[in-house]
């Protein structure tokens, strides 16, 4: 037996699923040339179970010359000639698209429910593909589905995701009423992410009327294109992240649909409002009455230039309404261009650093409490800022374990740190099992206040 024949022979001897293994391990241009290294892998790559393609870093073979002007043509052979079945394909395309590829990226979609049904999609443009739109066929197998930088249509005859248990929806185009049916007929959604989606006209609204639903995210809307966004059925929600972008802090309306936002997930345990909702509460009439029952983690940003006392009765409402919060973060930022820092300590002590009634959670359960400080440099007005807070803590907090001001850096952090520390040493403190904690964020640089 020659050494060709034997090396043949230890292939071959590899059962089918091991060699699939390996193949999936490779780039798919190196996948594709080991039809040649025996007869046993001729055509073994069209077995394989996940397409991940970039045309900007994957050549499919091809020559670099050759550009990208018939990449997704290139793709579309490449997958017509899979035996299936393909269970996650993902492609990203970094360009413009001609026109004759975008014929092709509809005929590629239309291909892939017939390889034996796709669990995993991953579409990604950039730039964004806002002047061509995508037609969706049904991918009944389909489980996890994430689309970017694209505009999207359905089918006549949609019938829904009957699989689909992880939607996101980053910077896509669809319709209203698109939307509303592609979330209402999948049933069984866990996981939704709707950001920086945009409609051809209409603000979005959409209803989310999920019974399986336990992580919504909601964010980066631009708030001219938001009418309506509820979660007014999902009893199995666990977590929320929600947030805005370009902002009109002076908008009634805008305020009121946050509000609504908000207390349409009261019964998560983990909530995230990643824009600046004390400043778009403080705007409307608080439901004083309302509880976030299961509510255990909060964290928000605060805006330190622009807190004036309707902020501060919204921080107290919110904390009000959490009666049972373990885990607060508060993220402190700033406008680079206005400084109010001086006024803000001056107001927040006035009406904060006392005792208050009626904050259920800081008397019976909130034990850790985080003042982040990693947005902004840290100079003498800002840390009297973060000073404030941890003393209205400190003094309202009857069984905190943990208050931690976190990267204290930049250009003053680490001049500011020493009287930080002797502030804060001069703070009452209702919680005899409370440790307050100074870090700039690293390991190494922990200063420990009390313990």
């Amino acid at each position: 037996m020659t050494d060709t024949e034997a090396e043949e022979d230890r292939f071959s001897s590899l059962p089918f699923e091991i060699k699939i293994y390996i193949l999936d391990f490779l780039e798919i241009k190196d996948a594709v040339r080991t039809s040649s290294l025996a007869r046993s892998w001729h055509d073994l790559w069209t077995h394989l179970p996940r397409l991940l393609l970039a045309n900007l870093q994957d050549t499919l073979g091809d020559n670099h010359d050759s550009g990208t002007s018939n990449w997704i043509q290139r793709v579309y052979n490449l997958v017509s000639s899979l035996q299936g079945p393909l269970n996650f394909f993902q492609l990203v395309y970094d360009g413009i698209m001609s026109a004759d590829e975008y014929v092709f990226l509809q005929s590629l979609l239309d291909l892939l429910p017939q390889k034996g049904g796709v669990e995993k999609l991953d579409l990604l443009f950039q730039p964004d593909m806002k002047d061509e739109v995508i037609r969706l066929p049904s991918f009944h197998s389909v489980y996890v589905l994430h689309l970017f930088g694209c505009r999207v249509v359905l089918p006549t005859c949609f019938q829904g995701f009957r699989r689909l248990k992880t939607l996101s929806l980053r910077t896509v185009g669809i319709s209203n009423d698109d939307l509303n049916l592609l979330v209402r007929t999948s049933k069984n959604l866990t996981s939704l992410a709707i950001s920086d989606c945009y409609t051809s006209g209409d603000p979005l609204s959409v209803d989310l009327s999920l019974p399986f639903m336990r992580h919504l995210e909601f964010r980066g809307i631009y708030n001219d294109f938001v009418e309506k966004v509820l979660a007014f059925s999902a009893p199995c929600l666990k977590q929320a992240v929600i947030g805005l972008s370009h902002v009109d802090y002076s908008s009634q309306n805008l305020a009121q649909m946050i509000l609504l936002l908000v207390t349409s997930v009261a019964m998560v345990d983990s909530l995230d409002l990643s824009f600046d909702v004390l400043r778009c509460l403080s705007l409307v009439n608080l439901p004083f009455n309302f509880t976030f029952p299961c509510l255990r983690c909060l964290k928000f940003p605060l805006n330190v230039d622009t807190v004036n006392k309707r902020m501060c009765e919204a921080f107290l409402w919110l904390l009000r309404s959490m009666p049972f919060l373990d885990e607060l973060e508060v993220e402190l930022e700033r406008d680079d261009d206005y400084d109010q820092a001086d006024g803000v300590a001056i107001l927040m002590a006035e009406l904060l650093v006392k005792k208050h009634n009626g904050l259920t959670c800081l008397e019976r359960t909130m034990t850790s409490v985080t003042i982040d400080m990693s947005c902004m440099d840290v100079i003498t007005s800002i840390a009297m800022i973060s000073i404030t807070m941890i003393q209205f803590f400190l003094l309202n907090a009857k069984v905190l374990k943990l208050l931690k001001i976190d990267h204290v850096c930049g250009a003053y952090g680490a001049s500011v740190m020493p009287s930080m520390i002797e502030e804060l040493q001069k703070a009452e403190l209702t919680s005899s099992g409370a440790k307050v904690m100074i870090s700039d964020g690293t390991m190494s640089n922990k200063y420990i206040v009390y313990d």
